[in-house]
């Protein structure tokens, strides 16, 4: 019986080392290129829409997986048609229409409301859009309904929270030049837009401190209308139980004519320039180069995503920071907005040491797009992380709604994003060479360094004329006695 046993037990190994070992040699080597199938259809859930007698369009989408319901809310609204004196308004109107209050009860007691159900309502304005946005169980959507009714119709605009406000706005100004990354995008922004555009326009303590309660109201009155305004709604309801309650508490608010002017114009003249701002305190310095982008309407679109991805991951990525180590972080990106022209950038960090090296290569790379075709295999890979990310634009009914009300709201079509998906599918290696040399102007380009010079591998001299942009906050003014 023991001899039995001890064959039984080498019997065992042999197995196992057999098995395992055939395992271990059928493993795909890392080189191994992978074969993936296509991508399976995405099911996109069931989407109402409606529009009630007073303009307000409705987007209604039914998920009962959890008992709770979501709103968000989009204005036509933003900080671009701001006067130029009062830069900063929009961001105030925007906190004050929600913390504010309404005239039958304060924005204190709203807060302990809204506590007491755990559910939240928050209101903004951005540089081009309005929003409002609810989060409540859905045993307590009609109360928070009325809540959000009474915000809309009968905002208070109270003194102290305007001040309050006001006071926020100021200690981010005085935190601005805290952060390197910011001061880079701020000021790039600025040399791209230019010093006074409301694309790159950023509030001052005088501008500030000329915003008043009157101003936020007359503000709010101008855009703040249901017939400049889409909502949308999606959570554990019927869709025509919600319709009736979002009836029944919206339909009063009335609406009005809105004489929206269109988003100012970017003329940008393509220029080389090198500016420069002082930061002593860094061992690294942040660097910023390119010029204007594009539109995300433009049938060029698709082709320029896949540009983009070619030249930020498998180009600079590759050789500034895995080739050459010199980067802790390194990007390039066509920027593309939905009603005016984005920025391209391409950008890294670096240490002082390998500033102006770090320069040369960027260009470098951008120069080298527009001069031969890309590989197939860069090619292929970036299609692949487009499409193959693709999906995640589908995972949560917020992403799928909100896109649809971006979408309305600036007058694409509905199913854009699957109109860039199939352009996406047709680059070619031609078309991509060809809106790189249309788009790219790597010989006009605007550079733009944050950290020590005195640290630098070579002067920035060496790059041609440098300007130096002060960035220091203009004081509050005092106030008259």
């Amino acid at each position: 019986m023991k001899a039995r046993n001890e064959i039984f037990k080498i019997g065992l190994v042999l197995f196992l080392f057999v098995f395992c070992g055939s395992a271990v040699f059928a493993q795909k080597s890392p080189k191994d290129k992978f074969v993936f199938g296509p991508l399976n259809p995405i099911k996109m859930p069931k989407v109402e829409k409606f529009e009630l007698a007073n303009g307000l369009k409705i987007f209604l989408v039914e998920d009962h997986e959890y008992p709770t319901i979501d709103l968000r809310a989009m204005v036509r609204v933003g900080s671009v048609f701001e006067p130029v004196s009062k830069i900063g308004l929009a961001s105030v109107c925007g906190q004050v229409i929600r913390t504010g209050g309404t005239t039958s009860v304060s924005g204190d007691e709203i807060d302990k409301e809204l506590e007491t159900m755990a559910a939240t309502i928050s209101t903004g304005i951005g540089r081009m859009s309005g929003y409002i946005n609810v989060s409540v169980l859905k045993e307590d959507i009609d109360r928070t309904l009325e809540i959000l009714t009474d915000i809309l119709i009968n905002p208070a605009f109270a003194e102290d929270k305007i001040n309050l406000a006001k006071i926020q706005e100021k200690t981010m100004i005085s935190r601005r030049n805290d952060d390197i990354g910011q001061i880079t995008d701020r000021e790039f922004r600025k040399l791209i837009y230019g010093q006074d555009s409301p694309y790159a326009h950023h509030p001052e303590y005088a501008t500030i401190d000329a915003v008043t309660r009157q101003d936020t109201v007359d503000f709010y009155h101008e855009f703040f209308h249901p017939n400049n305004t889409i909502m949308a709604a999606w959570g554990d309801f019927e869709t025509k139980e919600m319709l009736d309650k979002l009836k029944r508490n919206l339909e009063p608010w009335k609406s009005a004519e809105v004489k929206m002017s269109s988003p100012p114009k970017v003329d940008y003249d393509y220029k080389s320039t090198i500016n420069y701002i002082h930061k002593p305190d860094v061992n690294q310095s942040n660097i910023m180069i390119g010029h204007i982008g594009g539109m995300m309407n433009n049938p060029d679109y698709p082709a320029l995503s896949v540009m983009n991805s070619i030249l930020s991951f498998d180009r600079m990525f590759k050789k500034i920071r895995t080739d050459e180590g010199l980067a802790y972080s390194v990007w390039g990106y066509y920027g593309a907005y939905f009603t005016y022209p984005g920025v391209f950038s391409c950008g890294a960090q670096t240490k002082s040491e390998s500033t102006v090296y770090a320069i040369d290569l960027m260009l470098k790379e951008m120069k080298w797009m527009t001069e031969e075709e890309v590989s197939d295999e860069e090619l292929a890979k970036a299609k692949d992380q487009y499409l193959n990310s693709y999906v995640f634009n589908f995972d949560s009914r917020a992403k799928i709604v909100n896109r649809l009300m971006t979408y309305v709201l600036f007058d694409y079509p509905l199913d854009f994003m699957d109109q860039v998906k199939k352009g996406v599918e047709k680059v070619t290696k031609k078309d991509v060479l060809r809106v790189a040399r249309e788009y790219l102007r790597p010989d006009k380009v605007q550079i733009l360094v944050v950290g020590k010079q005195e640290d630098f591998d070579k002067p920035l001299s060496t790059l041609g004329e440098v300007s130096d942009i002060d960035i220091k906050i203009p004081p509050a003014k005092p106030k008259n006695k």
